[in-house]
């Protein structure tokens, strides 16, 4: 039997309206993904226990904080560690993640103030799929995804 590979991936990159601002980031790719993968939908931010919609929050530090000064980080790993269970759970060997955000941004996310200004660095979600040795990209990547598919 040919299963298709297990792909994590970003519940609102799949239309679901999870983000902050209650809005969803669906990708136009989505039908072309699903032939390709198993598709196994995650919202670290949902799966912590926040709400949608939510205040928005960034990465300072160690710790992830809303734009009104709530610290949120312990909701943020909560998250991250739920998510990287799923893939355990189902064996994902990739994963395709919301580009810039604190739970699944991948090489660049938003600094920690509020201003839309981009550095180095990962989100916590992503942070703990790559310490589990599943390779990570984002919306900005699938082509490179579906050339690197693993079966």
């Amino acid at each position: 039997m040919n299963t298709k590979p297990k792909l994590l991936i970003s519940e609102c990159l799949c239309g679901v309206a999870c983000r902050y601002d209650g809005k969803d980031n669906y990708i136009d790719m989505l039908p072309l993904l699903k032939d390709i993968f198993d598709l196994v939908p995650v919202c670290p931010e949902v799966l912590g226990g926040l709400n949608t919609p939510r205040n928005p929050a960034e990465r300072q530090g160690e710790r992830i904080c809303t734009a009104n000064g709530s610290d949120v980080t312990i909701e943020f790993l909560k998250g991250a560690q739920t998510a990287l269970d799923i893939a355990l759970q189902y064996s994902c060997k990739q994963a395709l993640m919301k580009a810039k955000s604190p739970s699944c941004g991948y090489k660049r996310i938003y600094d920690g103030t509020f201003t839309k200004t981009l550095r180095e660095g990962h989100g916590c979600t992503v942070e703990a799929l790559l310490k589990n040795n599943i390779d990570v990209y984002t919306e900005e990547d699938i082509d490179l995804l579906i050339k690197q598919k693993k079966r």
